[in-house]
């Protein structure tokens, strides 16, 4: 065998993850399904003026999907998958700490909220990639009314005590 033959068969072996349809179809309707739910979620917070938007929580969610996706079809077992899971979540909470800002000026804490989310967004991601779509559907609805409902309700006056907060 040849120099060029070596070269060709090893970039062949090199792009070989993908062993048939089927599993290139699992991989496209799981990172698909998480971005778009994610994309959900920023546009959300896009439309409420907040810093994360569509394209952090798209990111968030189909990079959560992956991180969860590959080790699962590279045979990983539960265990092994399990110390995955743990350290995306550690993961994500630092890259949610980076959104939380306590001023000196001001009495509350903002971006609790926006951290909650991307925290979520990441959740909702590794439910796609775990192939757990429904559950990534309606954990994505729930957040959806939580952060939908939550602003209107305090401007209502129900918590008479709690002053609304800055990250609604």
């Amino acid at each position: 065998m040849g120099t060029w033959d070596t070269i060709r068969n090893t970039v062949t072996a090199e792009f070989a993850d993908i062993h048939d349809v089927e599993h290139l179809t699992r991989l496209v309707v799981r990172l698909g399904l998480a971005a778009l739910l994610g994309g959900l979620l920023g546009l959300q917070r896009e439309r409420a003026g907040k810093e994360a938007g569509i394209r952090t929580h798209m990111l968030v969610a189909a990079g959560s999907a992956l991180v969860v996706f590959v080790p699962m079809h590279s045979g990983m077992g539960p265990e092994a998958l399990s110390r995955v899971l743990q350290g995306l979540l550690a993961g994500v909470g630092f890259l949610c700490a980076g959104s939380i800002l306590k001023l000196p000026t001001e009495e509350h804490v903002r971006g609790l909220t926006t951290a909650a989310g991307i925290w979520m967004t990441s959740a909702i991601g590794m439910a796609a990639g775990l192939g757990r779509e429904v559950t990534a559907i309606v954990s994505t609805l729930l957040v959806l009314g939580i952060l939908s409902l939550i602003g209107p309700f305090r401007r209502l006056g129900l918590r008479k005590d709690d002053p609304p907060s800055k990250d609604d």
